[in-house]
């Protein structure tokens, strides 16, 4: 029987091409054919935070999100799974990458499987990824997979990504291992049910007994 899953994808990258959006791409293709190895469709949305940086920046001074980005938020906060990439600075996630997730309420991904990925110059920075991303959505009650993967600019000109049977090494590895753990782990829970902002939690018939 073929089942759902909706999955965001969220992308900080700041140029266009990007290494952070490669590794998306690579990170959601490779969760792909998990699903569908296993008989699960997927709803993807991906979300450029590039596209919505000046919004986030009037959200946070007005408290109020635009109609592009409340439909990015939505797209994060109601999915079954989150892909998470961003450019490592300063030894940690982008301004970009912190904002958004600044502006998505502290419980809307909570229980909400996530794999972090990341990009940088040099394998130095590779650390940010359990030091700083990893706290990250650890505070907001996510279930983050144990494989986060980065990728320095050596990563990408890599020849031979492969021990020449076929089995992947490297960047490749490490891609299809998250992507592995992250599809096991959406696919053997139940889809998420959007919040109702107008839902009562109590009836109001047991309110006024109350009182």
């Amino acid at each position: 029987m073929t089942t759902s899953r909706r999955i965001a994808v969220v992308s900080a990258g700041l140029r266009q091409p990007s290494s952070t959006r490669l590794l998306a791409d690579r990170l959601a293709d490779a969760a792909g054919r998990r699903f569908a190895a296993g008989d699960v469709d997927v709803d993807l949305r991906v979300v450029e935070l590039r596209e919505h940086a000046h919004d986030l920046t009037n959200h946070l001074l007005s408290g109020f999100p635009s109609a592009s980005l409340a439909q990015a938020i939505e797209a994060v906060t109601t999915a079954d799974g989150l892909i998470a990439v961003s450019p490592i600075f300063t030894a940690s996630y982008s301004g970009l990458f912190k904002t958004f997730f600044d502006v998505v309420d502290d419980d809307a991904l909570e229980a909400m499987p996530v794999l972090l990925g990341a990009t940088g110059g040099t394998e130095r920075h590779s650390l940010a990824l359990e030091h700083a991303m990893r706290p990250l959505f650890t505070y907001l009650h996510a279930i983050v997979v144990p494989t986060a993967v980065y990728a320095a600019t050596s990563d990408w000109g890599a020849e031979g990504d492969g021990d020449g049977d076929g089995v992947p090494t490297g960047l490749t590895r490490r891609i299809e291992r998250g992507a592995r753990e992250f599809a096991e782990l959406v696919a053997g829970r139940e889809p998420r049910q959007a919040a109702d902002p107008f839902a009562v939690p109590t009836p109001f018939e047991q309110l006024l007994a109350e009182n």
